[in-house]
């Protein structure tokens, strides 16, 4: 047993320092971003924020609507062979959705057939496991890798700079960066295992840019300051699930509790997840997510106006004419406070 004594700092632990600027407006601002990535090649433009794939927010409905804004998905895993395949045999969409797969066997021979079937349309895979440490998760990467050499792989979730590298090094474009974090995980409760994200994002990202390689920020964002400071911190993209919850586009039922319109939410390692697609959770392990009601939100529209001008904000308040300038300009101050909520929170 060791303990590490250097400060591990989370979104609500700082905020972002103010300096000169000469931009004058908002709309002065690129929140664009071009990459070009190490092991695929392919040439990516947009803005640089994707809907997580769970079964609430991985949806085709959110896909089609995100990408008119020049935003990604990663479409859950739960989708069959023929859903994916017209999906995908859609007009093509910039920037294209991800396939989302786990690591197993069933996983990967469902990939292999429709990736057959759809062709250069399938351009990016997202491989999703909690845990990605462990062996079985790096042999997978180096198979899919071999297998798929042109193909963009997003993969995760690690928080340390070492296992960044080692992602990249086995063939990962972007390293998915998050154990935790998420507003509908337990793993941290449950397991006692995680890492603040903030400084997760900050030393993946070193460790990651160092290599060209890139990350994505998967979790922890509550609020449109939460993307900037992830950006700020040093990640390419930055996934969303809870953020994008609760709207028209999101896989889920409305339900009506006193009056008030929901929408169900739940992990997609929780109790409900697992007894909806593995017959419920298996002797060996625990619930590691939960489920939550939350208000009906309608269209997520307005919600990506939020988002993306909340960031453009940021970008404005340290003189960041594009998003990729936010990382050299941003300070972060620690504080013991964020907002004044003397009238609650909004």
């Amino acid at each position: 047993m060791r303990i590490e004594q250097d400060l591990k700092l989370d979104f609500k632990d700082v905020l972002i320092r103010p300096k000169r600027s000469t931009l004058t407006s908002r709309s002065e601002v690129d929140i664009s971003r071009d990459f070009v990535f190490l092991h695929s090649q392919h040439k990516y433009h947009g803005i640089p924020i994707i809907a997580a794939n769970m079964d609430a927010t991985g949806t085709f409905q959110m896909a089609r609507v995100l990408a008119r804004h020049k935003l990604s998905a990663a479409l859950h895993k739960h989708y069959d062979d023929a859903e994916l395949l017209a999906f995908f045999g859609e007009q093509p969409e910039s920037p294209p959705a991800f396939y989302s797969m786990g690591i197993t066997q069933p996983d990967y021979d469902k990939f292999c057939r429709v990736k057959e079937q759809a062709g250069d349309r399938i351009q990016n895979v997202c491989v999703d496991v909690a845990n990605g440490y462990t062996k079985a998760f790096i042999g997978f990467v180096h198979k899919l890798r071999k297998a798929f050499p042109a193909i963009t792989i997003m993969a995760g979730n690690v928080v340390t700079g070492e296992m960044t590298e080692e992602l990249i090094l086995d063939g990962v474009d972007i390293v998915k960066v998050g154990i935790g974090p998420g507003s509908v995980c337990t793993t941290r409760k449950m397991s006692g295992v995680g890492y603040p994200q903030l400084s997760a994002i900050i030393e993946c990202a070193d460790a990651a840019h160092g290599l060209h390689g890139l990350i994505c920020a998967d979790g922890g964002c509550t609020s449109p300051g939460d993307l900037a400071k992830a950006f700020g911190a040093g990640a390419d993209f930055v996934m969303l699930g809870g953020m994008l919850a609760g709207h028209d586009e999101c896989g889920s039922d409305i339900v009506e509790k006193d009056g008030v319109l929901k929408m169900r939410f739940y992990g997609m390692s929780s109790r409900e997840a697992m007894e909806k697609y593995s017959g419920g959770v298996a002797e060996y392990r625990a619930s590691e997510g939960k489920e939550v009601l939350l208000d009906y939100r309608g269209p997520v529209e307005k919600t990506l106006k939020d988002i993306l001008g909340g960031v453009r904000s940021a970008c404005t308040y340290v003189g960041a004419r594009q998003l990729k300038e936010l990382s050299k300009r941003t300070t972060f101050i620690r504080v013991s406070q964020q907002l004044n909520e003397i009238f609650g929170q909004s």
